[in-house]
């Protein structure tokens, strides 16, 4: 079993930057693919990034691509999305996600673990 918990979610303003982070606890950490969802009001769950279990390879949505980066530090049993030039259209709930698999899994969304979801909110 694989605990994640979200945190670092809030209200920015059109343009400006967060930083979540998801930590997690149980299983390996270090041997799952990592990454995170968004779900917007009234919008179906959308894949937005992952990262494989050593770090050397991203999954970006393309929505998201030159703004956000994915990182984790397995040391910390963390991972981060940095999120740049947030846009009203990037409020949402976002999820940390976990699995055991890092490859084409991630854009269907069928995950191994989820955590509770933080929001973000961009205001205008």
């Amino acid at each position: 079993q694989v605990r994640l918990v979200e945190s670092g979610g809030g209200l920015v303003q059109d343009g400006g930057s967060l930083r979540l982070s998801c930590a997690a606890s149980g299983r390996t950490f270090s041997s799952y693919a990592m990454g995170w969802f968004r779900q917007a009001p009234g919008k179906e769950r959308e894949f937005v990034a992952a990262i494989r279990w050593s770090g050397g390879s991203t999954l970006y949505a393309d929505s998201v691509k030159g703004r956000f980066t994915i990182s984790r530090d397995n040391a910390k049993n963390t991972v981060y999305l940095r999120m740049n030039s947030l846009k009203p259209e990037d409020t949402a709930v976002y999820y940390c996600a976990a699995d055991q698999i890092y490859g084409s899994n991630w854009y269907q969304g069928s995950m191994d673990y989820w955590g509770k979801g933080t929001l973000v909110t961009v205001s205008s």
